[in-house]
């Protein structure tokens, strides 16, 4: 780069692509620092070397965000975890767990199923495998099983992803009230506030009352 360049004379390409010719590297160091970049040797092996004019700062920025880029790429959907802590899970909680699952799959990201099995549930690990197998018929329209249940000491996995062409959920719009509640919130907002009765009235009664 710059001065650390040791060829006499470089192929030139400016800072749009354009080609410049052969020209002697002191010259194409000059043309760079007029336009207040720099040149950078990018065919060394080359005869002679190509060198190019640009702007190294921005040049290893771009190198960093592809690197960057591409290990995402790589890297895949994430693996969440989702813990089950009895295979005598209540419905109303199953339920919960499954809305918890479908929205972990919308975001794009692979879940695994964590059951936990206690005390005397060990001898029976069937009951887990079943409440596993009944979570992915459930989820069957937006999950498909990448790994089946099993058992690993007192705890059974399962590994679901998101099917093929599964959509991110779009958030739901705030439900609008029905006609009728709005006419009724509407007669109360139009009816006129009802007046207070005098203090001494309210006192003369009490005084009738009284005699």
């Amino acid at each position: 780069m710059n001065e650390r360049i040791r060829a006499r004379e470089v192929r030139l390409i400016d800072e749009n692509g354009g080609q410049m010719g052969i020209v002697a590297a002191r010259e194409a160091l000059r043309i760079a620092q007029e336009r207040d970049l720099d040149l950078i040797e990018v065919a060394p092996r080359a005869q002679p070397p190509v060198c190019r004019i640009m702007d190294y700062g921005k040049h290893k920025y771009q190198q960093a965000k592809r690197r960057r880029d591409a290990h995402k790429k790589h890297k895949g959907s994430e693996v969440r975890v989702l813990v089950v802590r009895n295979p005598q899970i209540a419905q109303h909680d199953l339920e919960i767990k499954l809305r918890k699952l479908r929205e972990m799959l919308h975001e794009g990201d692979k879940v695994r199923i964590n059951l936990r099995l206690r005390g005397r549930q060990m001898s029976r690990p069937q009951l887990g495998i079943d409440v596993l197998n009944r979570v992915a018929r459930e989820l069957g329209d937006v999950a498909q099983v990448e790994a089946p249940p099993r058992r690993e000491g007192r705890v059974i996995s399962m590994l679901v992803a998101p099917k093929p062409g599964l959509k991110a959920a779009v958030p739901k719009k705030a439900k609008a009230a029905p006609d009728g509640e709005k006419q009724v919130e509407k007669e109360q907002a139009e009816r006129p506030p009802v007046a207070e009765r005098p203090r001494e009235a309210e006192d003369a009664e009490d005084s009738g009352e009284a005699g």
